[in-house]
């Protein structure tokens, strides 16, 4: 009875679709029916998968909040590699499924204190986390949540986006015809 309050939504669109596959069946649309019957089943298979997915990534960041630290380390250089490949305790590999382990991830060769180790890095953040700096880090566990740049590199460089070839093609027109930019 809780699954069905938890997802009422879904049980409820089911049971319009359920009711929409009797009336295909009753005019004579079998094949109809029995693909509008399957895609309701993964739809509705794919929202409770997606919905229980969600609530361990929150629960798992509640848990990385809880565990945060702050650690002034230099970053020597930085890599996206596989978890095996990467030089993470065997702890850290056995933890994870043998997917994951082949999935590439954003890896940060770091020295704390006199320990170089590596850590894994927030794929959001990679991109601005400068190298062979000295930065303040948010670090939970082997994970670096954030990096504030102490020596060096004051803020977060974004790159420039690259101009499509009608984008580029517009501006020159309008330079030529003496017309403003629109943007």
């Amino acid at each position: 009875m809780n699954v069905l309050k938890e997802n009422l939504k879904v049980v409820i669109v089911d049971a319009v679709v359920l009711a929409f596959v009797i009336l295909l069946f009753v005019f004579h649309q079998p094949v109809l029916a029995i693909i509008t019957l399957v895609l309701a089943i993964a739809g509705t298979v794919l929202y409770i998968v997606g919905s229980k997915r969600l609530a361990q990534q929150e629960e798992s960041k509640a848990q990385l909040e809880a565990a945060k630290q702050t650690v002034s380390m230099f970053i020597i250089s930085k890599k996206k590699m596989r978890m095996s490949e990467a030089g993470l305790p065997a702890a850290a590999l056995e933890s994870v499924s043998k997917l994951a382990r082949r999935q590439k991830l954003p890896i940060l060769k770091v020295k704390v204190g006199p320990q170089i180790m590596n850590l894994i890095c927030e794929p959001e953040i990679f991109d601005s986390v400068p190298e062979k700096k000295e930065v303040k880090a948010t670090v939970a566990g082997l994970y670096v949540t954030s990096v504030k740049g102490l020596h060096g590199n004051k803020g977060v460089k974004k790159p420039e986006e690259k101009k499509g070839f009608w984008k580029r093609t517009l501006e020159k027109a309008q330079e030529k015809a003496g017309a403003k930019q629109i943007k």
